[in-house]
């Protein structure tokens, strides 16, 4: 399968081809779980599905960064000062700057630096409630 496809044939083409010959040559029997139906379609999709499967136990920086940002914001809310949520908020968006400024491996940050008056803002109305 590491053959380049030929020129003047289609990616569909080909690709159909390529798994033409590899049930010919018995690829396809004896899979784990051949003919067994799908046991997890019930439950919602998991978007660490991969980090699971391959048994990951670093996480690319950008992963490591939504699960820092999740954690810290669950630390915020429960804060008592003002002053120590804008630093918490603060410490975040440089974490953020820093991670999205580097090329890393794995999937990109979606993350952008946290409108800390926004956040505040936010902070304070649970406080009142």
């Amino acid at each position: 399968m590491t053959e380049r496809k030929p020129a003047g044939m289609s990616w569909e083409t080909w690709r159909d081809e390529l798994i033409r010959l590899a049930r010919e040559e018995g690829a396809f029997d004896n899979l784990p779980g051949a003919g067994k139906p799908f046991t997890d379609l019930d439950q919602g999709h998991d978007p660490d599905w991969w980090v699971k499967r391959e048994k990951v136990s670093v996480l690319p920086p950008g992963l490591e960064l939504l699960r820092k940002v999740e954690a810290e914001l669950e630390r915020i809310w429960t804060l008592s000062d003002e002053g120590a949520v804008r630093e918490r908020i603060a410490a975040l968006n440089a974490e953020i700057a820093r991670v999205n400024a580097r090329a890393a491996e794995g999937p990109p940050t979606r993350l952008a630096p946290l409108d800390a008056d926004t956040m505040v803002a936010e902070w304070r109305a649970a406080r009142t409630c």
